[in-house]
C-alpha cells in the first residue's frame, strides 16, 4: 500500500503539468491573421483608454451608485428603456461607436468602471457587470489582456477574441475598455 501513494502523487503531478501546458498551448493557437488583428486591437485600445473623455467618464461612474442595477435586471431591459438609451447616447458612447465603426475588425467596444459595471458602449451588452470574468479581472490589474481562444461573443454572437485595456488615472487602473475582435 505504501508503494501506491508515490505513484498517485506522480500521476497527479503529471496531470497537473499536462493541464498547465495544454492551457499554455491554447493561448498560442490563434490563427496568425487573427493574432495580428488582436495585437492591433490591443494597441488601439490602449490609445482609446487614455482618451481624456474615456478617463473622465470612468472617473465619474466610479463616483456614483449603480442604483441597484445587476445582471438580472439589465438583461430584462429593452433597448428602449431610459437607462439603456442614456448609456448608449452618452457622449463617450457616441465616441466609442465611431471608433468601432472605423475599425472593421472590431465588433463591439464596451467601457466599464472599477467594479465591472457598464459605463458606455457601442452596443448594449448582455452582461451589466462582468467583474468576475477574465476580460475585466485581468486588465483591472493594470495590464493589457487578450483571450487565447475564439468564441461567440455573448452580446453579438460573432466569433471573436476578447481584448481589453485598463483605463488609467494617475498611474492607477480605474476601469476597463474591452472589445470583441472579429475572428473571421
Amino acid at each position: 500500500m505504501k508503494n501506491t501513494r508515490p505513484s498517485r502523487r506522480l500521476v497527479l503531478a503529471c496531470v497537473a503539468l499536462l493541464t498547465m501546458f495544454s492551457g499554455m498551448a491554447s493561448a498560442a493557437d490563434l490563427p496568425a491573421d487573427v493574432q495580428a488583428k488582436v495585437e492591433r486591437a490591443k494597441k488601439r485600445l490602449v490609445e482609446m483608454a487614455a482618451d481624456p473623455a474615456v478617463v473622465a467618464a470612468v472617473r465619474e461612474a466610479n463616483g456614483r451608485d449603480n442604483a441597484g442595477m445587476n445582471n438580472g435586471k439589465w438583461v430584462d431591459l429593452p433597448d428602449t428603456d431610459p437607462a439603456v438609451k442614456a448609456m448608449l447616447s452618452s457622449k463617450v458612447s457616441l465616441q466609442i461607436g465611431k471608433w468601432e465603426q472605423a475599425d472593421p475588425s472590431i465588433n463591439k467596444i464596451l467601457l466599464r468602471d472599477q467594479k465591472g459595471n457598464i459605463v458606455a458602449g457601442s452596443t448594449k451588452p448582455l452582461i451589466y457587470n462582468n467583474a468576475a470574468r477574465p476580460v475585466f479581472a485581468n486588465p483591472i490589474k493594470g495590464q493589457v489582456w487578450s483571450a487565447g481562444e475564439i468564441k461567440p461573443d455573448t452580446t453579438t454572437q460573432i466569433p471573436s477574441v476578447h481584448v481589453a485595456a485598463p483605463v488609467m488615472d494617475a498611474g492607477k487602473p480605474i476601469g476597463v475598455l474591452q472589445a470583441g475582435v472579429t475572428a473571421n
